[in-house]
């Protein structure tokens, strides 16, 4: 038996071809990130003035309820900031993102906080602001993925930089999911209190902040045990604040 030598396989790289398809490459990706910035800077700018038609959480619980064999049901009602009640705005400030009015959009402190309570127990705390909340509802999908927080940390940037606080607020109050289905003040006003949302009272504003954490768990019309002590907390934070928000706070620090 004759034993051969293995002859070592040779590609033969056609550097060319590869140089031609690297600047393809190139090119195609620089092009789409420009157009990606393009594209989400103008529909920034657009959306501080005109309201947001649908949002990619609305259209994922649609498609939910439809593969769950459940009818679809979507009810929001956008209504401008003048029309939300003050109690609700300093709810939800109180609630989610006491430092609202001072931040830039992302709370370090509250961050830093969180990180050392994650450490040490199973039960992570978030430290998202009402700014990070805004931009994820508008431009992106839930989840919890390094992907799609940096996208967060993106469009947050945007927003701060492009709306005033109130537009935020604004867009927050009639966009955040509420209820199974239930999307913005508004909705929440009628679905829950048979009323508009410049007409809630500090006890339905604070009982509409607590469900926010999970508004398919909890009913804002039914509360819980849980929600009960939470809009009692929420309450009393308000009445810390002297149940004012005062959104020209971080103007008049600018200007000293």
């Amino acid at each position: 038996m004759i034993v051969r030598p293995v002859q070592p396989i040779v590609l033969h790289l056609n550097y060319k071809n590869v140089k031609e398809f690297l600047l393809k490459l190139w090119r195609f990706t620089w092009k789409a990130t420009m157009w990606f910035f393009i594209i989400s800077i103008a529909s920034v700018i657009l959306f501080r003035w005109v309201p947001v038609p649908v949002t990619p959480l609305m259209l994922i619980r649609c498609v939910e309820q439809k593969v769950d064999g459940k009818d679809l049901k979507l009810k929001k009602n956008w209504v401008s900031f003048e029309k939300i009640s003050p109690n609700l705005q300093l709810a939800v400030v109180c609630s989610e993102d006491q430092n609202f009015i001072k931040h830039s959009g992302f709370d370090f402190q509250a961050i830093d906080k969180a990180m050392e309570y994650n450490e040490n127990h199973k039960k992570q705390r978030g430290a998202s602001t009402i700014s990070q909340q805004t931009a994820k509802n508008v431009f992106l999908w839930p989840g919890h993925s390094w992907i799609r927080k940096g996208f967060e940390v993106y469009f947050t940037f945007l927003i701060e930089t492009f709306w005033s606080k109130q537009r935020i607020m604004e867009v927050y109050l009639n966009v955040i999911e509420m209820g199974d289905g239930v999307y913005g003040a508004q909705a929440a006003s009628t679905a829950f209190f048979k009323k508009d949302a410049i007409n809630l009272s500090r006890a339905e504003a604070a009982t509409i902040a607590a469900v926010l954490p999970n508004p398919r768990k909890f009913n804002a019309g039914a509360p819980s045990g849980y929600v009960s002590g939470r809009k009692i907390w929420i309450m009393n934070q308000m009445s810390l604040w002297g149940g004012v928000l005062n959104y020209e706070e971080k103007e008049e620090k600018k200007k000293k």
